[in-house]
């Protein structure tokens, strides 16, 4: 019955690692093979989706993506997961493949488990599970675990004998891992890499290949075909939460199958500011309010005045990449549509006025 599953690859990782880009190159070099995704965008926004479906590869049609926007993939297995997967299986012509996008909040470890369900094990198998990492964020110390530190803490104060939910999702996406890739690797120095490598590597007990990539350039024959059956070796992929109940409670084998992924650490909105005069001084302004506020991640969509192309920006941090995709369709309205994805607390009409301040002083001079 293996040799005719349906492989299936999911591939997580913490907000702007850069999953949608490495899909993108994927789909490049996926040779004829037929692709379907399935993707979480964290809320109802459809970004990640729409710059997916603009990228024009007979391999992956428009039919053959599946946007998910009900919420964290891992909280929505039964009721959003199971149905479109299963559906997508009912189809005359089923994919070669399909790939799962997760959202930066979803713990992999509930979605794999979900292949072990009556409605779809003997249909697909779990390819891989690929975690993409942002090197530069890690080389940092952003997300990473300082051993020595976190115990001193919790000699000190028994309140404090966890990780933030931040390093414990991101520990999470680690241990669930067939692949790991260090992407971004282009902007760290050697030694820091090797510090990241030795650190990822000293959190995840199994043997787990590690990949350094810039640009989200990854092959599909490298991140398909790893053939890791990885439903079937749940118990070495436990995540944080799971392994604090499997140590008190053995006999709870299915609990995880219910947790509770609290996002309340989170915030999203989507900010409407109208079109821009100038990009680059439109980018750098975005960059200092990233800075002052303190923002995750933002993306979207930049409506540019005289230009027939749509822009589209991705930032992480103060660093913001942008490109043209396409030309805005027949009937489209040109607007600037950005999702801004913060911790909880963070000021969303001081940020969504600056945004709007920024865009609208563009290309102004003097």
């Amino acid at each position: 019955m293996i040799a005719h599953k349906i492989p299936v690859t999911v591939i997580t990782g913490f907000l702007g690692a850069g999953k949608t880009t490495i899909i993108r190159s994927l789909l490049q070099s996926a040779e004829g093979k037929r692709i379907a995704l399935i993707i979480n965008e964290f809320g109802d926004l459809g970004v990640d989706g729409d710059v997916l479906k603009g990228c024009g590869e007979e391999t992956c049609t428009e039919d053959d993506i599946v946007e998910l926007t009900n919420g964290c993939i891992c909280c929505t297995v039964a009721d959003d997961f199971i149905p479109t997967i299963t559906q997508l299986l009912g189809r005359e012509n089923q994919p070669d493949h399909i790939v799962i996008e997760t959202s930066g909040l979803a713990l992999p470890q509930p979605l794999v488990n979900a292949f072990n369900w009556p409605e779809i094990r003997e249909k697909v198998t779990v390819d891989g599970v690929v975690t993409v990492v942002d090197s530069r964020a890690v080389s940092h110390g952003q997300f990473a675990e300082d051993e020595e530190k976190l115990n001193r803490q919790r000699a000190a104060d028994e309140a404090l004998d966890h990780e933030s939910p931040l390093e414990e999702l991101f520990g999470d996406q680690l241990t669930c891992a067939d692949m790991i890739i260090l992407n971004k690797a282009d902007l760290v120095a050697e030694e820091g890499l090797l510090g990241v490598e030795t650190g990822i590597k000293s959190r995840v007990k199994r043997s787990v290949k590690l990949l350094r990539a810039a640009n989200g350039s990854v092959p599909a024959s490298v991140l398909l075909g790893l053939d890791a059956g990885s439903q079937d070796d749940m118990h070495n992929r436990l995540s944080r939460h799971d392994q604090l109940h499997h140590d008190h409670d053995d006999d709870d084998e299915e609990h995880h199958h219910h947790h509770d992924h609290d996002h309340d650490d989170f915030v999203n909105f989507v900010v409407e500011p109208g079109p821009v005069g100038n990009k680059d001084q439109f980018a750098a302004s975005l960059a200092a309010i990233i800075e002052a506020h303190d923002i995750l991640r933002l993306k979207g969509f930049v409506a540019v005045a005289g230009k027939p192309m749509r822009l589209v920006v991705q930032a992480v941090g103060s660093r913001i990449d942008s490109y043209f995709d396409r030309e805005w369709q027949q009937g489209e309205e040109p607007v600037t549509r950005l999702v801004v994805i913060g911790l909880d607390g963070l000021d969303q009409q001081k940020v969504a006025e600056a945004i709007k301040t920024a865009a609208s002083q563009s290309g102004q001079t003097g």
